[in-house]
């Protein structure tokens, strides 16, 4: 392995993991801190509202691609079927993880159901080439939140209440709260999953790409902010809507009442231009990592060890609020404490583990499910990403 390759010891691109690590404080920070005060966003509201769930489900589409052999796409049927059937097993695991930590009445809102949903609509699309993806990621960014908006139309608003495990026994009202009307919906957030395999098809040990990726986007995010101002603005958008829509909190869905509603960026709508602004952000990140990772590599090796377990910490730390929600979030003093004692401990254990050469539990569990599947399926392993 040459020296200035981005990857770990252990095979995993370190700059990935870095970001993952961004991803995860940033959700701790959103579930923690205040996000408005006064009417007016907070600092953590204006940093990592709706940017750090994005961050995340970016992440999670590079994952499925790298997992998948990265530029080395399935090479036959076989490899596809094989590859798929492991996602869809990792997919349902992450999910029914989702509804179970939903059975401890959480303060916040759990995204794991909605990410295991998104390895299942993954699974097709595993031997489409970046080109593809990203066409499609443009396309999803576009139609996906009109769609949502037609099919909404007759549905009650959302997003209602979080399923927990009794939700499987309605499987059909299930889909539809994690397609569409629930906090992270999964059908505009397919643009995220698309974006995210596109990149993962890359190759991400080359300083060109992670250039181009925080490059690009930087100036996406700007340009969908610059655009839906205009919209709401000289566009007579705001107006159309009201003066008091745009400040209100929109909690995966906008309302099905005017189509103005698409061009909002409010964090967390689902609207065609605060997706291509997330997305910029979170291909932003990324690329910002993967140069750190090249030209300062110590500088990222703790944040890469916290990346490294995501969904172990993840789990604990919704664990940890549900049995201690402490003040959050009422604008105490107890919550910086309380934020700063989740990101320590996170610290500790994804450390402790860096040091002691093991996975996290939960991701073992997973990965060693997904992989039993895929060689039973298919016992020739699959084409190593590079970095990997």
């Amino acid at each position: 392995m040459r020296a200035d390759q981005p990857a770990s010891g252990t095979g995993r691109i370190v700059g990935v993991d870095a970001a993952r690590a961004v991803a995860l404080v940033g959700m701790f920070a959103t579930h923690i801190l205040p996000l408005r005060a006064g009417g007016a966003p907070t600092p953590v509201g204006l940093v990592a509202d709706g940017r750090s769930s994005a961050l995340f489900a970016v992440l999670a589409g590079v994952g499925v691609a790298l997992s998948t052999g990265g530029p080395r796409r399935p090479a036959d049927a076989r490899a596809h079927r094989a590859a798929a059937a492991a996602l869809a097993v990792r997919g349902l695991l992450v999910g029914l993880l989702g509804l179970w930590l939903v059975e401890f009445d959480p303060p916040v809102a759990v995204i794991l159901a909605y990410y295991g949903l998104l390895f299942v609509v993954a699974t097709p699309l595993l031997r489409l080439p970046a080109t593809v993806l990203a066409v499609g990621a443009v396309v999803a960014c576009v139609l996906g939140p009109a769609m949502s908006l037609l099919l909404r139309s007759d549905l009650p608003a959302g997003p209602g209440g979080q399923p927990g495990l009794a939700a499987v026994a309605a499987p059909g009202a299930l889909l539809e709260t994690l397609a569409l009307t629930g906090i992270y919906p999964v059908l505009p957030w397919i643009t995220y999953l698309l974006a995210g395999m596109a990149v993962g098809r890359m190759d991400l040990r080359s300083a060109r790409v992670a250039a181009g990726l925080l490059a690009g986007g930087t100036v996406l995010a700007l340009l969908a902010t610059g655009a839906s101002a205009l919209l709401l603005g000289p566009g007579g958008g705001a107006a159309a809507l009201g003066p008091t829509a745009l400040a209100q909190r929109r909690y995966g869905t906008t309302p099905t009442g005017s189509w103005w509603w698409l061009a909002v960026d409010t964090p967390h709508s689902g609207a065609p231009l605060d997706l291509a602004h997330t997305t910029g952000t979170a291909l932003a990140v990324l690329g910002a990592m993967l140069l750190l990772a090249r030209w300062a590599r110590p500088a990222v090796l703790v944040p890469a060890a916290l990346g490294a377990v995501p969904l172990t910490l993840y789990t604990l730390h919704v664990i940890a609020l549900a049995a201690y929600p402490g003040t959050v979030p009422d604008g105490s003093p107890d919550e910086g404490a309380l934020l700063v004692g989740h990101v320590l401990a996170a610290t500790a254990i994804a450390t402790a583990l860096w040091l002691a050469g093991r996975r996290g539990p939960l991701e073992s569990v997973v990965s060693g499910a997904a992989r039993r599947v895929r060689v039973a399926l298919n016992p020739a392993p699959p084409a190593p990403a590079p970095g990997r």
